[in-house]
């Protein structure tokens, strides 16, 4: 068995075929992968020098062949990423046909076939049974399969290389040149099914943690081997089990560098050639020490400590351990007090909670907390402050809302559903704590109750009036219909009164807003909305220079749209209709899954029957819109939408003009 590091070009050029083993399951990759293999080639692409990227680690083992035939190399692990590859490479291909022949045809001829070999030989890659007529069509410009995952790879691919603006040229170079894999090649004397089960025992490959352990005992002494990894290694593993990869990247990544997955390897591989690897090793130990209590919060002695890590935990934001690492670390070696540290936990659940609310992408939050350590705490020109106060600056001019966008976002935002459900409880039980009860009560065994139900019957139907549907698709999940109870299931989708009945037994003191409360409609909902964002703006206030906080609320009744701008994209606007318009048409072309939930979330906005709407737009898709709606409703469901298709409301601003 041969074991080397080797650019994805040497794998894929050259006269040969890899054969996927009958025993290998068929290609299953889905968007997810695609994305993440489609996001670092991005970021790649932006670098003036990129490093390289690794990719994982690739299994072959030589076959037998007719003395005319291609080279070929059975592939026992590794194929979910080499059959994408070459999808990849396949729809850059096709997109360069259209200005760019040369590169096409450079990319048909040295990496995806060998043009002068026939029948199955002129395949670079041959998949398994069930995958080849998808592939093989893929490869020779034939229509594609519907349904097989792997033309919706193609399809997914060939979509983000028209949208990126990328220069097809860059793409090619950067994938063959800086995407590297450990390339494993087995001998003719090992058994290739057995490999491949002892490689995917657990459902697993070769996991980077591995290859580092692996790297790591190569530099230690054969005599010190046995006594570093008991002392060091294996408490390590057992301690952090699968987060073990994690953890050694959020490592690397807290010295002020931003490491990606693909790079852990070749990161901390450099970094021990320039270091004692026993001395690495144990201060990788220490800090494994603090990051199971980041992990794990129980483990935590300290109480005020523990509690923000369980509170930081609930916003699920890992990219920030590598900076709460270095603080850790200080607070440990008393180079900042206790109090400095859990202000310091405060300020980044402050800073990402109003982030979240404000629908604010998380992607950028790695590097802004990679480099964030070394520069605060290397400030010289702020020295005579302390560490919480310049820490306080940094985040300040890192797109940290304001008040006036805090509250607006607060009035509307959705907040239960998926991931989103454990963020609107931790917002809600610290309202309810806000209160500051004598007799607190436990939030456990309390769930988020919808006071306007999730499904309306007649009565709630009548009750909210006329426009009922546009009240309850953009106000269902907000924080003015929200509250906790233990009685959920009693409750359901009752009568406000009957509701107000339960309310008024609860120990809550959220719920004695409903005391005389006679009915429950959009108004209602959107003062209690109000109500609640004024106790979450002093809970979560704003840490910044008040200077900046004096500006106007927008107003959107009585202005006219007039630019909106979207997905790096300007488009001219005569109308808030226009705006709507754009919008949907622009998310169902990008994201036709997403537009798919968004369709079934707000059937009284979007739909296919233009009979269940009053005055309607037809978009590309075929879909219908409903254009009868305010100001104030088209920017509220615009928001949901790109909310729902999880992209960012950064890459949506509106240029308004007041009408005359």
């Amino acid at each position: 068995m041969q074991a080397s590091e080797i650019k994805l070009q040497q794998i894929i050029e050259g006269t040969k075929q890899y054969v996927v083993p009958l025993f290998q399951r068929a290609y299953s990759w889905k968007k997810s992968e695609w994305q993440a293999l489609w996001n670092d080639l991005v970021e790649l692409c932006a670098m003036d020098n990129p490093r390289p990227h690794f990719m994982g680690s690739i299994v072959t083992m030589p076959t037998t062949s007719v003395p005319e035939g291609v080279s070929k190399y059975l592939l026992i692990d590794g194929q979910q990423r080499l059959t994408t590859v070459f999808i990849l490479l396949s729809a850059l291909r096709d997109k360069a046909k259209q200005s760019a022949e040369q590169l096409a045809a450079e990319i048909d001829n040295t990496i995806l076939v060998n043009p002068y070999k026939k029948d199955l030989d002129y395949y670079k890659l041959q998949p398994t049974q069930i995958d080849r007529e998808a592939f093989y069509r893929i490869i020779n410009f034939q229509s594609q399969i519907d349904g097989s995952s792997i033309s919706e790879c193609y399809s997914f691919f060939e979509n983000k290389i028209r949208q990126s603006g990328l220069e097809f040229q860059k793409i090619k170079q950067i994938l063959c040149s800086n995407f590297s894999l450990v390339s494993v090649v087995l001998s003719t004397d090992d058994d290739p099914h057995l490999v491949f089960e002892s490689l995917n025992a657990k459902g697993r490959p070769l996991s980077q943690a591995d290859l580092i352990r692996n790297y790591f005992f190569m530099r230690i002494h054969t005599d010190s081997q046995e006594s570093v990894y008991v002392q060091y290694w294996l408490p390590m593993q057992e301690l952090l089990g699968e987060n073990l990869t994690e953890f050694i990247r959020h490592y690397l990544t807290k010295s002020g560098v931003d490491v990606k997955q693909s790079e852990i390897y070749f990161e901390i591989k450099e970094r021990i050639n320039k270091s004692d690897a026993v001395l690495y090793l144990k201060y990788l130990h220490i800090f494994a020490q603090y990051y199971v209590r980041l992990l794990n919060p129980e483990r935590e002695k300290n109480e005020k400590v523990r509690k923000y890590f369980n509170r930081l935990n609930r916003l699920e934001v890992a990219t920030v351990y590598p900076f709460i690492l270095n603080c850790y670390d200080d607070w440990m070696q008393a180079r900042i007090t206790e109090d400095e540290f859990i202000s310091v936990l405060q300020i980044i659940e402050n800073f990402i909670l109003r982030r979240f609310v404000c629908n604010i992408q998380t992607r950028g939050l790695n590097r802004i907390f990679a480099l964030l350590y070394s520069q605060v705490s290397k400030d010289t020109s702020l020295a005579s402050d302390n560490f919480v106060g310049r820490f306080k600056l940094a985040l300040q001019s890192r797109d940290y809302p304001k008040d006036i966008e805090f509250r607006a976002r607060l009035m509307d935002v959705k907040l239960y559903g998926g991931n989103r459900s454990e963020k609107a409880k931790l917002i809600l039980e610290s309202i309810e704590e806000s209160f500051k009860h004598k007799e607190q009560v436990s939030f456990d065994g309390l769930s988020i109750e919808h006071v306007m139900p999730q499904t309306l019957n007649e009565w709630w139907k009548e009750h909210l009036g006329e426009n009922w549907a546009v009240t309850h698709e953009l106000l269902r999940h907000s924080l003015g219909n929200l509250t906790l109870t233990a009685y959920n299931s009693e409750l359901s989708n009752d009568e406000f009164m009957s509701k107000c009945i339960h309310f008024q037994n609860s120990h809550l003191e959220l719920n004695k807003y409903f005391y005389n409360r006679g009915s429950w409609q959009r108004e209602d909902i959107e003062a209690r909305a109000a109500y609640l964002a004024e106790r979450a703006l002093q809970i979560w206030n704003y840490f910044g220079n008040e200077l900046a906080q004096l500006s106007q609320p927008s107003i959107l009744t009585g202005t006219i749209p007039k630019r909106l701008h979207l997905f790096g994209q300007e488009h001219s606007v005569k109308s808030w209709r226009d705006v709507l318009e754009i919008t949907m048409n622009l998310l169902a072309d990008s994201e036709p899954e997403r537009f798919q939930d968004i369709m079934q979330q707000f059937p009284r906005f979007v739909g296919l029957d233009e009979k269940d709407f009053r005055h309607t737009r037809k978009l590309h898709n075929g879909a219908f819109i409903e254009v009868n709606l305010s100001a104030k409703d088209i920017d509220a469901f615009c928001r949901k939408a790109i909310e729902t298709a999880e992209l960012s409301i950064e890459e949506w601003q509106i240029e308004t003009l007041n009408s005359p």
